[in-house]
């Protein structure tokens, strides 16, 4: 019997059919979950916030590329102003 790691809830699945890496979903929670290891099978829970935090960081990341380009262009323009 595998249960749900958030809730508890008993999941309809055959422990000797899963695969590792395998995608599994609550029907209770609606969490979901990764197989992680087959005999016995562990359950890792895939949270939708470290998905939200990497793709935010990588929003910033390129946002922070994007400024260092500016202040490349302006450190220029001041250096080109300089030099007349």
């Amino acid at each position: 019997m595998i249960r749900c790691p958030d809730c508890a809830a008993e999941l309809d699945v055959d422990e000797d059919e899963v695969e590792e890496g395998e995608i599994l979903s609550c029907p209770e929670c609606e969490s979901e979950m990764e197989v992680t290891q087959t005999h016995p099978v562990h359950l890792n829970v895939i949270s939708e916030d470290d998905e939200e935090e990497e793709d935010e960081e990588a929003d910033e990341d390129i946002a922070e590329d994007a400024d260092d380009d500016d202040d490349d262009d302006e450190e220029d323009d001041e250096e080109e102003e300089d030099e007349e």
